[in-house]
């Protein structure tokens, strides 16, 4: 009869079937969303491999000189895209903004404000506001 042994594991604990902590990896899309930047910018080394749990961990605790350069030049993600410019990714497709923009041409166009920035500004701002209101009202609903 054959006996594995036993031993407690903490619950935060990644173990595999053998008892062995076990790494966590992601694609390097999963870790450069994790890390805000553009993949397509990223060096080839980054895109070609996995990103471990420690790697990625390390990478935000001492971001390397490329990642450095990438969060303040760009290109940007357009998730970051519209946040810095005050509205939602579907205000980006509608305004035909598809690829990624760099820090300079995102200040550009904030400091040319044309109009269809101006209404996707507002349209964020009123989608805003009825989110808080249902989530208010879910709360109030809540408590009674």
């Amino acid at each position: 009869m054959l006996r594995l042994a036993c031993r407690r594991f903490r619950p935060d604990e990644p173990v595999t079937l053998f008892g062995m902590k076990s790494q966590q990896t992601m694609k390097p899309a999963t870790a450069a969303k994790k890390l805000g930047v553009y993949l397509e910018a990223t060096p080839e080394e980054f895109q070609a491999g996995v990103v471990s749990r420690d790697e990625l961990d390390e990478l935000q605790a001492n971001p390397p000189q490329w990642l450095r350069d990438l969060r303040r030049n760009g290109p940007h993600p357009k998730q970051l895209i519209a946040q810095k410019l005050g509205i939602s990714t579907s205000g980006l497709v509608r305004a035909g903004i598809t690829e990624a923009l760099t820090t300079d041409q995102i200040t550009a166009i904030k400091e040319e404000n044309p109009d269809w920035l101006v209404r996707e500004r507002a349209t964020y701002r009123e989608f805003r506001a009825e989110e808080a209101r249902l989530a208010e009202k879910a709360r109030l609903a809540d408590e009674d």
